[in-house]
């Protein structure tokens, strides 16, 4: 009786989740259509090319994502999937388009089709799901984000990654670390999670603040800015 209610709380969670997914991308495709056809012709005008780019990624169940975003590369830019805040190959624009987060933009679409959600793991590359096939078998039973645990928590991927070797840091340091937030996500999934979620979202990208989060209770909060002291020592630590 008590599995039965609980697959019956799971399925009503699922259901208010995708109307949640369906109201908001609809509603937030529209207020943001005018955006989306100035930033179209800013990139046609900045460099040739199309405007929108298709990533590959891993989808819900394993199955093949096609995850749009705005292009940010010069055309037919070869090269790794993982980008530098400073990557050579961004246009003028998609260097803008990088930082304001602005080529995440389209996804909206990709959420009002189903195929991803507003709140969920970061859809990875195939390669990198590989690595971490055991933890993927779990996370791969909810569907992808465009936003989520691990893009709160390593909001500044490009400007942390070693530019020396970026494939061989992400692989050792950031992505085990990834995979277990993102696995974390997908065993406490609720539609209060996700509500949080989107709050904290809304705070780091409005108020642009940096957000902690717990890597094993999932708990978010504002990263503690250093104090001025601090600061002052981690400079001349440098300077030594």
């Amino acid at each position: 009786m008590a599995s039965a209610a609980h697959a019956m709380r799971r399925r009503a969670d699922v259901v208010a989740k995708r109307v949640l997914d369906l109201v908001v991308s609809a509603l937030l495709l529209t207020v943001f259509l005018p955006l989306v056809l100035v930033v179209a012709a800013v990139i046609k005008l900045d460099s040739r090319g199309p405007v929108f780019f298709r990533c590959r990624r891993v989808g819900f169940g394993g199955g093949d994502l096609r995850m749009l975003k705005f292009r940010k590369m010069r055309h037919a830019a070869a090269g790794t999937a993982l980008t530098l805040a400073d990557d050579g190959r961004f246009t003028r624009v998609g260097k803008w388009l990088a930082k304001s987060k602005l080529d995440e933009l389209p996804q909206l679409w990709n959420v009002l089709k189903g195929e991803m959600s507003l709140v969920g793991p970061r859809p990875e590359d195939p390669k990198f799901v590989e690595l971490q096939r055991v933890e993927y078998d779990t996370i791969l039973t909810v569907k992808p984000g465009i936003t989520g645990l691990c893009q709160l928590a390593f909001a500044k991927e490009g400007e942390i990654l070693d530019p020396e070797d970026r494939v061989a840091d992400y692989v050792n340091r950031l992505l085990p670390q990834k995979a277990a937030l993102d696995k974390v996500y997908a065993q406490r999934r609720s539609l209060l999670l996700d509500l949080k979620i989107l709050i904290w979202t809304s705070i780091a990208v409005f108020a642009r603040r940096d957000v902690a989060v717990h890597r094993a209770t999932a708990r978010m909060n504002l990263r503690r800015r250093p104090k001025a002291a601090e600061t002052v020592a981690v400079a001349t630590e440098g300077q030594a």
